[in-house]
């Protein structure tokens, strides 16, 4: 990491930051092969003493930065916060409002994996647009691939909002 950051600050003079990842030079499918990997190990970091269920999740944002996530169950059941939503709120403390969504990869131990839930669709729609790519994944190797508007065709977005 600290030879990138000595060759970001020779190759641009610009005060704007360098993605960690140059999608131009990454191949789609590697770029989702690496959030695949962070996925799977965020599972391990899940607080779910409830369900025993562990999900990890990643978000590739457009600037090329991968996040990631893991649900964070709670004993009241609705402060609990989904491995996908997790990851988006990091990446938008990270970035703030220039924020949008690349690809998202959700793994699970489940057989087929699972896809995200209804609220988390929700706010995948908020920062992605209906292309968004949404891959389930879990450690045996199983992959299922849905775009955003396959899971959720009639999303609710800013657009209503509007006069």
């Amino acid at each position: 990491m600290p030879s990138a950051k000595k060759n970001s600050k020779k190759s641009s003079h610009k005060k704007q930051a360098k993605p960690s990842v140059d999608l131009a030079a990454m191949h789609p499918e590697d770029l989702i092969e690496k959030a695949a990997l962070v996925a799977l190990n965020s599972r391990f970091h899940a607080h779910s003493p409830y369900s025993k269920v562990k999900v990890g999740a990643a978000v590739i944002s457009t600037s090329g930065k991968i996040y990631p996530g893991c649900n964070v169950e709670n004993s009241s059941y609705g402060g609990t916060i989904c491995a996908e939503r997790t990851a988006i709120c990091s990446a938008v403390a990270a970035e703030g409002k220039k924020f949008e969504i690349l690809a998202i990869v959700v793994a699970t131990d489940a057989s087929p994996p699972w896809p995200p839930c209804g609220i988390c669709r929700q706010v995948i729609a908020e920062f992605g647009g209906p292309n968004t790519p949404i891959i389930d994944i879990n450690p045996k190797g199983k992959k299922l691939k849905f775009r955003l508007k396959d899971l959720l065709p009639q999303a609710f977005t800013s657009k209503h909002l509007k006069k």
